[in-house]
């Protein structure tokens, strides 16, 4: 087995964990309400949606370096974002501050403000792995779609967390929903799959 094949089934079992780690952080975030958790499923889930985003765009490449490369950097620059917000919030958890106004506590981060990264620039870097999705032969019509429909997704959660305030309206809630708990998982177990299933087809 040579480097790029270990480096794909590593990254496919990333993207696997990272599907297990979103849904988590869903159920977390809005069943349990649990900060802890839920800091920590981001952390992770960063982290492992980098090794994932890697192996993606690296064969999607193929259809076009510089594109991918463009996305590369706009899904490492999301995960890495991501990253931060998660320890941040856990360190916050971990160690509380002090009562701040309650005019301080309702500014949104610093790194990530209302999810630019998390959900806005990840939006951005998934759009444009579909497009080059329809260019690949690796992936199917249909994951192709749903690729389109996640990076739409992300990016109008986004929109929604930047424009309506209020965590409850259906504005934030449906899309935010949507996509935590059946687009983002769906799509993470997919590409884990199929970054799985290619290298193993390939002589080693």
């Amino acid at each position: 087995m040579n480097a790029s094949s270990a480096f794909d089934r590593a990254a496919g079992l990333a993207a696997i964990a990272a599907a297990l780690i979103g849904l988590l952080y869903s159920v977390a975030f809005v069943v349990l309400q649990n900060a802890l958790l839920y800091s920590l499923c981001l952390l992770i889930g960063g982290l492992l949606s980098l090794v994932a985003l890697v192996a993606l765009f690296e064969r999607l490449g193929e259809a076009d370096a510089q594109v991918a490369m463009l996305g590369l950097m706009l899904g490492a620059i999301s995960a890495v974002g991501a990253t931060i917000h998660g320890g941040y919030d856990l360190a916050n958890v971990l160690n509380p501050p002090g009562e701040l106004p309650a005019a301080v506590a309702a500014l949104p981060s610093q790194i990530d403000p209302r999810g630019l990264l998390t959900f806005g620039v990840a939006g951005l870097a998934v759009l444009i792995a579909g497009s080059l999705m329809r260019r690949h032969l690796s992936f199917s019509p249909g994951f192709g779609a749903l690729t389109f429909l996640l990076g739409a997704l992300l990016i109008v959660v986004y929109l929604g967390r930047l424009i309506v305030l209020t965590p409850t309206s259906p504005l934030v809630l449906l899309p935010a929903a949507l996509t935590g708990f059946v687009v983002n998982p769906l799509w993470y177990l997919l590409l884990g799959l199929s970054l799985r299933a290619s290298r193993l087809e390939k002589p080693n």
